[in-house]
């Protein structure tokens, strides 16, 4: 038996399928002649692109327009002008060999990729792997495992699954296990999108699997068995059955209110990208969107995004949305955010540093288009606009009157601008929830980010193994600071919302639910469960529960009281 990490819900039993990449060795070659070599070079680069449209073509019978976008980017990649230029300097200057310079490039920019603490910026390191790991195979002749071959019911274990090999998955793959990965690693989402379960990050899988192996694969727990016994595999296929089950039963609240036993309701939304994730917000019952993180329109361009470019993507997502709310962030970039094509100040914390709204204030060329761009799309649905990153009430009046701007600049131009925009703000820095009732004279809502406001509020960076210890969501501390923020906002009438990842964790709804949080938004899959745990819970027993975690000693002694009370 092997522990993982559980990255797409599920249980599977099957043969495994050990997936075994070539193996690469690249050696150094000097006083090789140039032109020969950027031949081969762009040869190699001809077949990679062929490959590359090969593999789209064949995963398209399974995946939607979005899904095949990953291949879109890979051929952008394998195009991309700087990258093959670095590859054909090295050639030129150095006089060493194609496939020595395309691993040197590959190695750099993989690494420049990984060095950073964001989850976003390492997904784009799997993807130059990918890429460059076709082109290498292809300068050295070397051939790469074809997927779609795969005719029977099997189990894929491997040290990795990159974006193409996830996308050429079939109906006859019941699963994957693999070495490395974590929950927001390409082959995971994928995995979520195929709706197949996925066990990632289970260390020594290779080691204990041979082709032929039966594995039995608990993807709801994070457990890789192999060669199970008889009465495992029967307590597999019941723990399948009952899963199958509840997905089913989940089914039922698509279209329901998020409403407690006495009467109470909660809104619950999801948290997006773009405009996938919009309909996969629409399709797991999500009574709006409390999240759009706008930041990935930048982080996937190579410029500023225009005003009619962001303007087209609100407007398809309010579309998507038939009337339901839109909550938008504005910009947050910043810290680990960076963009290819802005040049960040030097900072010795980039984290407490010139990012998100500070930027956005500083910069008003940017943050205008935006906001123009927004007030475009409001006549579309029902959109609200969040600032980032806010710590001072003249820092948010600035933001607002910036917008009021904006709105009449185009109303002036004769375009036409919705007149019930709400503009509310994020509450993530500790000085924002300690001063909550006053900021709540002048935003409309509140959204809680609690990844951040963690973070500064235990001075520990999330991204330290060393300190990850002190990233508690169910400290008291924490929770009265939350506490703060909802009694500020109800003082003035305004709402609260919470688009961290506290809000879809099974055990914190029930206090947040008690704190009198109005809005919850989470992935689009936390969504049913959520509903199903709220609509078993009393308001007013859930008040009592929450009052008496705010007075407890220790996140460990909140937990274990709040699992007594609702297990």
């Amino acid at each position: 038996m092997l522990k993982g990490i559980a990255a797409s819900a599920g249980v599977a039993t099957a043969k495994a399928y050990k997936l075994e990449q070539p193996v690469v060795v690249i050696e150094k070659i000097d006083g090789t002649v140039p032109a020969d070599e950027v031949a081969k070079l762009e040869a190699a680069l001809a077949k990679t692109v062929k490959d590359i449209e090969g593999v789209k073509e064949r995963a398209a019978k399974r995946l939607s327009p979005e899904e095949l976008e990953v291949f879109d980017a890979h051929l952008m990649m394998i195009n991309d002008p700087d990258l093959v230029g670095q590859m054909k300097a090295m050639i030129e200057n150095d006089n060493v060999n194609a496939a020595y310079a395309a691993d040197q490039v590959a190695n750099s920019t993989v690494a420049m990729f990984e060095s950073m603490d964001n989850e976003y910026f390492k997904e784009r390191a799997a993807d130059v792997k990918d890429v460059t790991f076709r082109l290498k195979c292809n300068l050295l002749g070397l051939e790469i495992p074809d997927l779609t071959a795969i005719n029977e019911p099997t189990i894929i274990v491997a040290h990795d699954l990159t974006p193409s090999d996830t996308a050429q998955l079939n109906e006859f793959v019941k699963g994957f296990a693999t070495a490395i990965g974590g929950k927001t690693s390409h082959s995971a989402i994928m995995a979520n999108s195929l709706e197949i379960p996925a066990v990632v990050g289970a260390a020594g899988v290779l080691e204990a699997v041979k082709n032929g192996d039966v594995i039995g694969l608990d993807a709801l727990d994070g457990v890789i068995y192999v060669n199970p016994d008889d009465e495992t595999v029967d307590e597999l296929a019941k723990k399948a059955v009952a899963y199958a089950e509840e997905k089913k039963a989940l089914q039922v609240l698509v279209n329901a209110k998020s409403i407690t036993t006495d009467g109470h309701e909660v809104e619950l939304a999801g948290n997006i990208g773009g405009l996938k994730d919009a309909e996969q917000v629409v399709a797991n019952g999500g009574e709006g969107v409390g999240l759009f993180r706008t930041e990935f329109l930048y982080m996937d361009n190579d410029h500023f995004p225009t005003e009619e470019e962001q303007f087209e993507v609100y407007k398809a997502v309010l579309e998507t949305l038939k009337g339901k709310k839109v909550v938008v962030r504005t910009l947050d970039i910043g810290g680990d955010k960076k963009l290819s094509y802005f040049e960040f100040p030097e900072e010795m914390n980039p984290f407490l540093g010139y990012r998100a709204i500070r930027l956005c204030l500083d910069r008003k060329d940017i943050f205008r288009t935006q906001l123009r761009a927004l007030c475009r799309a409001s006549v579309y649905g029902k959109l609200c606009i969040m600032f980032p990153m806010i710590a001072t009430i003249n820092e948010f009046k600035e933001a607002k009157a910036l917008f009021e701007e904006c709105k009449a600049e185009l109303t002036a131009e004769g375009v036409a601008v919705s007149d019930n925009i709400e503009v509310g703000m994020m509450v993530e820095i500790p000085a924002a929830a300690v001063l909550a009732d006053e900021f709540s004279k002048y935003a409309d809502f509140f959204s809680i980010g609690t990844n951040d406001l963690i973070q500064y509020s235990m001075a520990a960076d999330r991204m330290s193994e060393k300190v990850a210890y002190l990233y508690q969501p169910y400290n008291p501390s924490i929770l009265r600071l939350i506490n703060m923020t909802i009694k500020g906002a109800h003082k003035n009438g305004k709402w609260v919302g919470m688009c961290g990842a506290m809000a879809g964790e099974p055990y914190a709804v029930p206090i947040l639910l008690g704190l009198g949080l109005n809005e919850f938004s989470m992935s689009a899959t936390q969504i049913l469960k959520a509903r199903q745990i709220v609509t078993k819970l009393s308001f007013e027993e859930m008040q009592d529960v929450a009052d008496k975690c705010l007075n407890m000693d220790s996140a460990e002694e909140v937990l274990d009281y709040v699992k007594s009370v609702v297990e």
